[in-house]
């Protein structure tokens, strides 16, 4: 079983920045990629950034430039940094990690947590 879980929204000025985080855990063999997603009560969640453990990364037009995901591949973690921040980032923010689980047997696993919330003030 393997659990995702969220941390670091609030709320934030226009301008700002701010520092979430994600962390894997459970019976993980292989965690191969990790992404931020993001949706609002107005629109179908959304990829915003990805990070496969080979270090690619891909990114939505909307946030480059200003958003960067990084991995701690050690303590299986995924951080988004958003800088720049703009009231249109306002959203909640879903994490999703997949890879390979083993319990009694090997699995693939694509899981989310349950969110957090950024809210940026103009």
């Amino acid at each position: 079983q393997v659990e995702v879980v969220e941390s670091g929204g609030g709320l934030v000025q226009a301008g700002g920045s701010l520092k979430l985080s994600c962390a894997a855990s459970g019976s993980i063999v292989k965690l191969s990629r990790m992404g931020w997603y993001r949706q609002t009560p107005q629109s179908e969640r959304e990829l915003v950034a990805a990070m496969t453990d080979g270090g690619t990364q891909e990114y939505a037009d909307s946030v480059k430039g200003r958003f960067t995901i990084s991995r701690d591949n050690a303590n299986r973690m995924a951080f988004l940094h958003m800088t720049n921040v703009r009231p249109d980032d306002t959203a909640t923010y879903y994490c999703n990690a997949g890879g390979i689980s083993h319990t009694d047997y090997y699995r693939p696993f694509d899981n989310w947590g349950q969110g957090t919330q950024v809210t940026v003030s103009s």
